[in-house]
């Protein structure tokens, strides 16, 4: 009995170690595919919502390899599987259906395809650059210069308004002046001298030039649109020449008002 106990014990051993040098040998092959995909993406020219797919995919396979691997070392029956899926099925939809949810999504996110990676989008009140589509959320990265997780559900239930077209980010913004001052005041000497600053800043990084427009007017004043024109999936560019040219405005604006 007592070989027998120890004959059990060392082929538990055995199994452990070899389902520890699996998992490890499955990692690294995950790794190691994920680096490749990546290099060899960029090299062919894919666009990174087609290297953001093939990477879910990739993922979700090496679960299920990795899944199948210990049921096989281990010798587990097949009733038992069975059963411990129902088990699973009834916690996770008991207890989990969120995140089962935000999966389900994701996939129907990727597929549907209301935005793809480095697309500039905004999602109900969040707004930002989409860095990843994954499983559970989508990563966005915000004007506050930070990665931001927002589950797929949100994603799904949310308006979406995505502003990249034609390979440009295309994102207005408006700022207000007082009736005091006339329109030709405002659009000669206050904000076509900043847009013509501004491009002598910004025009040798290929930045197309900013458009305005007198967007409503209100009781208390004028509200005018400025639109920016950025390349696709530079947000951090976005982020940084957005505020640069309404402080250009606000400074032209200021010198209309206090003449020397």
């Amino acid at each position: 009995m007592f070989e027998d106990a120890l004959l059990t014990i060392q082929t538990e051993g055995y199994r452990f170690v070899v389902a520890a040098i699996s998992i490890v040998v499955i990692y690294f092959l995950y790794k190691t595919v994920l680096s490749v995909l990546k290099r060899r993406g960029s090299d062919l020219g894919l666009e990174p919502h087609v290297i953001n797919a093939l990477r879910l995919i990739v993922r979700v396979v090496a679960i299920i390899v990795s899944s199948t691997a210990i049921l096989t070392i281990f010798d587990l029956p097949t009733d038992l599987f069975v059963g411990t899926s129902a088990l699973m099925g009834a916690a996770l939809g008991f207890g989990s259906s969120q995140t089962i949810n935000n999966v389900v999504a994701g996939f129907y996110v990727l597929l549907s395809q209301p935005f793809k990676v480095e697309d500039y989008v905004k999602i109900g009140d969040l707004e930002g650059q989409v860095e990843e589509i994954a499983i559970n959320y989508t990563n966005l990265y915000t004007p506050t210069f930070n990665l931001l997780k927002v589950p797929n559900t949100q994603v799904m239930n949310s308006r979406i308004l995505n502003l990249t077209h034609e390979e440009v980010i295309k994102y207005t913004f408006t700022i207000g002046f007082s009736h005091a001052f006339t329109e030709e005041d405002i659009m000669m000497r206050v904000i076509a001298p900043a847009i013509k600053d501004f491009c002598k800043v910004c025009g040798k990084d290929g930045i197309r030039t900013p458009e305005a427009y007198l967007n409503t007017a209100n009781r208390l004043e004028k509200v005018y649109l400025i639109r920016l024109f950025i390349p696709k999936g530079e947000a951090s560019s976005l982020y940084r020449l957005q505020p640069q040219l309404m402080q250009l405005i606000m400074r032209k604006f200021d010198a209309l008002k206090n003449p020397q």
